[in-house]
């Protein structure tokens, strides 16, 4: 956090030099009390009559200037430095490997850069400015009080160090429970963020009343940690109010005493108490801000977490840049373990550029976690993947990743216009590039059917659309990429039949000339593969032409069985290798 305030020093100072003025000037009311008293009002002095006013006039106007200078400059440095911290937190997420995403909430991850930072927000343009311009406050007020009376002074002073107690203790507490209100909140957060993106299958099942009771708990459980909260906060400043209350009936005592036996003047007094009762405004209101710095003290715990948690993907110094063209991809003894569960082994593939391999099995076996492997979403555990004869793990991970384009099951789609989700990969195609790639989609005629065209915005996760328009669009924004490797993740599996058929003709436009990864769980969709790889718990068990795994009658030859009707089948046994149909 530290860090992030020296960018701004010239400001801090600025603001500390307005602080200072507030400080004076609080101090210098207090000081104008003794003149008023004993010069105006006991000796009738026309000449402080004039001048006292003035100086009044002129204290509280400095008194405004500080007051609005601080509070913009130190709010410019807060608000600067949340913006920097927000900024950082996304940098430092976006960075962070796949396999974070899979462990973390959405909802916990959006409460942390929204939620927690404002929490930090409040410590820091608030509380800390308040903190700064009370302790220069309570250090004017002192040399005031120590000025008037330095004995009595000292008798007032003995209740501050009984004041600390409450406010480190109370502090300690607002910490403890301000984490939990946080983490509910987080917990809130993700539950909205599920719900909402389900929400026609809540509505399909008939499960409102069921969602509405969960989040009544979830709303109960936080209305519970925040009044644990407003206990911890609310105790702090009665407590104070106790102790300041001690100290001026001690004082009232001490010093009217003085004042009747004659050995202080009346306006002494009132000048002395004038200060001490400013006095211990800051000093309460420390403990307030306390609290505020402990809620933001948590917050950045929980923020710092994610900056400073370090990538699994790490890129070396001089890493390789690889160049564009066709490449060929091989697995050497590959070995992938994640969360301690081996789920490749001993992976050798050799596939040359512009080859089309089909990877098939049955779900759970692997296979998607080997494409992974390719834009090292992941790391191998044991072995090497190599493109063009480099090493990936040697390589940038910008320029490995531009070597590929991806579709995957789930058309990912952002809430933008078509033109822009198109021209994702590469921001700065011209229109032609656009409507070319849209076309070899077979997206074209579909986005003219919409009145703002390629301008049409397709809401959240492409909601607008249809799945087949989705997964189109998705392939217009591989083939505009225009990358030598492609990776088909069940890019038809959740189609009707006419949508896959002109989806699947967008592919096939998309494969020609790449180096193509083709993870597929219907077997009708692979026929244009050059080679199939049957995967199984891990293992590449077969490997070959259609043709070739049939007649071996192994495991591809169960999932063709499987996925064939009878009539197939009757006309598989008739003919030894049968022709794709």
């Amino acid at each position: 956090m530290l860090s992030l305030v020296k960018e701004n020093k010239l400001r801090l100072f600025l603001a500390m030099v307005c602080m200072l003025v507030i400080a004076i000037s609080t101090s210098a009311t207090a000081f104008l009390v003794k003149p008023v008293l004993d010069d105006i009002f006991f000796n009738k002095d026309t000449q402080m009559l004039i001048i006292i006013p003035i100086a009044v006039i002129l204290i509280y106007f400095l008194r405004g200037l500080g007051s609005y200078g601080q509070e913009y400059l130190m709010n410019y440095v807060g608000e600067g430095i949340i913006r920097n911290l927000r900024n950082d937190l996304y940098d430092h997420i976006q960075d962070l490997p796949l396999a974070f995403f899979h462990k973390e909430k959405t909802g916990v991850l959006m409460s942390r850069i929204t939620n927690d930072v404002n929490i930090i927000k409040a410590m820091v343009s608030t509380a800390v400015t308040g903190s700064l311009k009370d302790c220069f406050s309570i250090v004017g007020l002192t040399l005031v009080i120590f000025y008037r009376d330095w004995k009595m002074a000292l008798f007032a002073f003995v209740v501050l160090p009984l004041a600390f107690f409450p406010l480190v203790e109370f502090g300690r507490r607002v910490r403890r429970v301000s984490t939990g209100c946080q983490e509910s909140m987080a917990d809130l957060s993700s539950f909205l963020h599920e719900t909402f993106a389900g929400n026609k299958i809540v509505k399909a099942f008939g499960m409102e009343s069921y969602e509405k009771k969960r989040f009544f708990e979830k709303t109960l459980n936080l209305f519970k940690i925040e009044m644990k909260a407003v206990v911890a906060r609310s105790l702090s400043s009665p407590v104070m109010e106790f102790l300041a209350g001690i100290g001026i009936a001690f004082i009232i005592w001490y010093g009217g005493s003085k004042v009747i036996s004659g050995t202080s003047t009346a306006g002494t007094f009132f000048s002395f108490m004038a200060a001490v009762l400013m006095l211990y405004d800051p000093v309460k209101k420390l403990s307030g801000l306390n609290n505020a710095v402990q809620q933001g003290l948590a917050a950045a715990d929980r923020v710092f977490d994610i900056i400073e948690m370090e990538t699994d993907i790490k890129e070396q110094k001089n890493s390789v840049e690889i160049k564009r063209g066709p490449h060929r991809v091989s697995f050497e003894n590959v070995f992938f373990k994640y969360e301690d569960v081996m789920v490749l082994k001993d992976i050798n593939l050799d596939v040359k550029a512009g080859e089309v391999l089909a990877l098939v099995g049955m779900s759970g076996g692997g296979k998607t976690s080997l494409v992974n492997l390719i834009p090292r979403f992941y790391d191998v555990t044991h072995g090497a993947i190599r493109i063009g004869g480099v090493n990936i793990c040697n390589a940038s991970i910008s320029s490995l990743r531009d070597q590929m384009a991806i579709v995957t099951q789930e058309p990912i789609l952002f809430n933008d216009s078509i033109r822009n989700n198109i021209a994702y990969g590469k921001m700065n195609a011209t229109e032609p590039e656009i409507i070319t790639a849209a076309k070899a989609a077979y997206a074209y005629d579909f986005i003219q059917r919409f009145p703002d065209k390629f301008d049409t915005n397709i809401g959240e996760l492409g909601g607008r659309l249809s799945g087949g328009e989705k997964q189109r669009i998705c392939i217009a924004r591989a083939l505009l990429k225009d990358a030598p490797i492609l990776i088909l993740d069940e890019a038809t599996s959740s189609l009707d039949a006419e949508a896959e058929m002109l989806v699947q003709k967008a592919l096939e436009n998309l494969m020609k000339g790449r180096t193509t990864f083709v993870v597929a769980h219907r077997l009708s969709t692979i026929d244009y593969a050059d080679r199939i790889a049957v995967i199984v718990n891990g293992r590449i068990l077969e490997e070959g032409k259609r043709e070739e795994l049939i007649a071996q009658k192994g495991e591809f030859f169960k999932l063709y069985q499987m996925q064939y009707s009878n009539s197939q089948d009757k006309e598989f046994h008739s003919k030894p290798v049968p022709i794709n149909t």
